[in-house]
């Protein structure tokens, strides 16, 4: 985890070493700010991503069956098979 990143709507900047907890629900602009090494974050996603327009309205989404969509075909396309998906499911 590396560079220097926030979200324009806070007022902190985060750098290597930093522990960030984003509220679920929460609206943020992710900007990556220069910095002599990349920005490299390390996100745990446990909801929805949710796309709004300039006036916060929701205009598209990204959830685990969008994840689960792109991993069946990934699957299917090296030969593994797209059900093999549902053996990594509880």
């Amino acid at each position: 985890i590396s560079g220097k990143w926030a979200y324009l709507e806070h007022e902190w900047t985060a750098t290597a070493g930093d522990f960030i907890f984003e509220t679920p629900g929460e609206s943020h602009t992710l900007v990556a700010y220069d910095h002599p090494d990349p920005m490299k974050v390390f996100f745990v996603v446990s909801g929805p991503l949710m796309w709004l327009d300039e006036n916060g309205e929701t205009v598209g989404h990204f959830d685990v069956f969008d994840y689960m969509k792109l991993a069946r075909d990934h699957y299917d396309a090296v030969g593994i098979g797209a059900d093999y998906v549902d053996t990594l499911i509880r």
